[in-house]
């Protein structure tokens, strides 16, 4: 390890400083842990262990009760630097004592965690004569080319079109739009270009750090949960990059269920039924699991075949008739899955459930998950949808969007306002500006825009354009996050196991091990529980093997304001052991949330309160998940390695008996699992429901010339994940944008 650090300074040394030294111009800035570099094998290591030193640096200028993962995070004065409080000579003396231990207790931890992940890194450099040994493919080939991006200044032009919004929907849309030559079509990102590390699926959690990849949301503080979260608010994280939230989200691909839309439909929604929008699930699709051919017929049929090689699937795949091909969308498995992942399918056998294809005809039992990776590598919406190059089509990044232009006469869009490097611009369109900014900010701009609940507009002295129930309608996926077993073999994810250089070589050379899972998270489990009202799943336990400590408090922790007093009491004690989890989480949730504004500035965020668990459905239904959950961890095939409940009581929950149901009530309320699948806020739904913000074709109620096309449209919530219907919304919403201008 040492000889590692020593080697890796080394090289820093001799490639960036050249003998200079660092100065404040260096470090007014730093872009943080994972910022542009060169894709190269040396170059990928030195770029990594000079931001490792500035940070460091910087860590030794911190305030005391700062962390490093204050950087980024607005503080009075500079967005980047420290505050000038307590600027006296015993003030400054106290400082210094404290930052050096900060520093060097701090640095080295940042140090040896970067070198463990950048080891394989460092071996490389031995190959550096032979790098076609090196499969950089996917990790350095991402999101659109260089000639694509900021092709030029949209400043006072005119589109036909402008896409608000580089998400998953957004990609989608200007891809579909530019394909006819004769539209001109700009796309409007707020943040920079995703970069290579977002590529490797176990660093998913890293980048929800980081105000570079992540608008940093927080809820409202909650009465019902996030109660051992910090300021009891959960973090929202939302992406802020081309690609949107694809770039940094765990990457599970699952639609819903066939009843999900057919509700919409009955709800009044033309065109939204399952046999409707099930064409363009298939269109997004480029479908790559073993299991089955694109004829349909079976290549692997026995489940015990399946679980004991994890690259084939059983029988739940024969019918092709539910996937697609030939999308954009890469849909595959992660290419390794821990002797924990194929134990859970064993013990959902054992309890007499099916292995299935969860996007197929069936959703009641257990699979591996199906997720956008392409090869081992992310496929988010940017480098599925915008690896294009088309003269039509103007995509420009560090460009937020404040305004939507709308004529108070005609009730027509006919342009954005953007600012872009400090400088407020107009850019002008001639058939729409289409929304897809995402269930937050897509509601936060119709309202700064006049578009919204009357009284609230009015009290924050926004002109009211129209009066809509937008930032109503607000559901999220929510569960727990907090059951923890422990097995007493070495067979789960923790990070001194991940981060070994023959683990990282094995990703590098072969694109495949520990690093192709996302997060640590493997397998799913869908089920009934005795509040399930019809025959589909009403919850998801997701399986993880590993737990929150087993990063060693980095990322997860952090990433979800976890309270030090909860980690240090139950998670810090097992950081080393071997551990897996199950996530039980809603899938029908009836607690339901609003979203609105602080101010009518448009760089101050909208107050978001989801109510989590204000409904006691939704409380209940995790506790009966969660007892579902124990019994899995009962079986044989778990028994096998020991698997045991880690006992250690929650400090919030310290007066009800350990593992009761009164316990886990609380329990849950302490450490929910918030899945980021926040929707509803621009409700899609005929001109009779009072409620709906856009109608079927997704063009906002009462204005011309706009549409809305992102998870916010949602009336209601579909099981499992929303990223996949989102790709579906954009689909479809293409299709009918091309039909109503022909």
């Amino acid at each position: 390890m040492g000889g590692a650090l020593a080697l890796g300074i080394v090289l820093w040394r001799m490639s960036y400083l050249q003998g200079s030294r660092f100065n404040d111009a260096t470090l007014m800035r730093p872009k943080g842990l994972l910022s542009d570099f060169d894709p190269t094998p040396v170059a990928y290591s030195r770029r990594l262990l000079f931001d490792a030193m500035i940070l460091c640096d910087e860590l030794g200028r911190m305030p005391p009760g700062r962390s490093i993962y204050d950087l980024g995070t607005p503080t009075t004065g500079r967005s980047r630097g420290w505050t000038k409080a307590g600027n006296s000579h015993e003030h400054r003396q106290a400082q210094t004592v404290s930052n050096r231990k900060c520093w060097f207790g701090g640095c080295f931890r940042i140090m040896t965690t970067l070198v463990k992940h950048l080891q394989l890194l460092l071996l490389t450099t031995l190959f550096r004569e032979h790098q076609s040994l090196l499969d950089l493919d996917g990790i350095t080939n991402y999101g659109p080319t260089e000639e694509s991006l900021n092709r030029m200044d949209p400043k006072g032009q005119n589109y036909d079109f402008i896409i608000v919004g580089a998400g998953s929907a957004g990609s989608v849309l200007a891809n579909r739009l530019s394909e006819n030559e004769r539209w001109k079509v700009l796309l409007l990102e707020a943040g920079e270009t995703e970069i290579s590390l977002q590529q490797i699926p176990i660093l998913c959690g890293y980048f929800q750090l980081l105000s570079r990849f992540n608008w940093g949301y927080k809820v409202e503080p909650q009465e019902n949960a996030c109660l051992s979260m910090i300021d009891r608010q959960c973090s929202w994280p939302r992406g802020k990059t081309l690609g949107g939230t694809s770039t940094i989200n765990y990457m599970i691909h699952t639609r819903g269920v066939k009843a999900d839309y057919d509700n919409w439909a009955a709800l009044g929604n033309e065109g939204w039924s399952y046999d409707d929008v099930l064409p363009y699930f298939k269109k997004s699709e480029k479908f790559n699991i073993s299991g089955t051919n694109k004829q349909g017929t079976q290549s692997i049929s026995k489940h015990d075949t399946l679980i004991n090689s994890p690259h084939s699937y059983p029988s739940g795949f024969h019918n092709t008739s539910y996937h697609g091909y030939k999308g954009y969308l890469c849909v595959e498995r992660a290419p390794y899955h821990t002797d924990l992942a194929r134990a859970w399918l064993k013990a959902g056998q054992e309890l007499g459930y099916d292995i299935i294809d969860y996007n197929g005809n069936e959703q009641i039992g257990f699979s591996y998950l199906q997720l956008n990776i392409d090869k081992g590598t992310r496929c988010s919406a940017s480098k599925a949808y915008l690896r294009i190059d088309r003269r039509n089509l103007n995509i420009v990044t560090n460009a937020r969007v404040v305004k939507l232009l709308v004529d108070k006469d005609t009730r027509r869009a006919y342009g954005v306002e953007y600012v872009k490097h400090g400088q407020r611009n107009r850019v002008y369109c001639t058939k729409e500006v289409i929304l897809s900014a995402g269930t937050i900010d897509s509601a936060k701009l119709l309202m700064l825009s006049g578009i919204g609940p009357e009284e609230h507009l009015r009290e924050l002295g926004i002109k009211v354009v129209r009066d809509s129930k937008v930032g109503y309608n607000m559901y999220e996926h929510i569960g727990f996050l907090g059951l923890t077993f422990l097995v007493n073999e070495t067979v789960s994810l923790v990070q001194s196991r991940v981060t070994r250089p023959n683990v990282a070589l094995e990703y590098l050379l072969r694109r495949n091990g520990m690093m192709t899972i996302p997060g640590g998270a493997e397998a799913v489990a869908f089920l009934r529980t005795k509040y399930a009202t019809d025959s589909n799943a009403d919850v998801e336990l997701l399986f993880t093997s590993g737990a929150v400590s087993s990063d060693g408090g980095i990322p997860l922790k952090k990433a979800m304001r976890i309270t030090d007093e909860l980690y240090d009491t139950v998670y810090k004690p097992i950081e080393e052991k071997d551990t897996w989890a199950v996530w039980p989480i809603v899938q029908y949730p009836k607690s339901v949330g609003r979203l609105t504004l602080k101010s009518k500035d448009p760089f101050v965020p909208p107050r978001m309160d989801p109510n989590f668990y204000s409904h006691p459905y939704d409380l209940e239904l995790v506790l009966e998940g969660l007892k579902l959950a124990m019994n899995i961890s009962r079986t044989e095939s778990f028994q096998r390695y020991g698997s045991k409940l880690h006992d250690i009581k929650f400090p919030g929950c310290a007066s009800h008996e350990f593992a009761t149901d009164d316990y886990w009530r609380c329990a849950i309320k302490h450490l929910p699992s918030i899945m980021n699948h926040e929707i509803g806020t621009c409700k899609m739904g005929p001109e009779s429901d009072p409620d709906a913000v856009v109608d079927p074709r997704l063009k906002v109620h009462g204005v011309r010339g706009l549409r809305v096309v992102d998870a916010s449209v949602m009336p209601t919530m579909p099981r499992g994940h929303v990223n996949a219907g989102i790709f579906m919304i954009a689909e479809k919403a293409a299709d009918m944008i091309k039909e109503d201008w022909k």
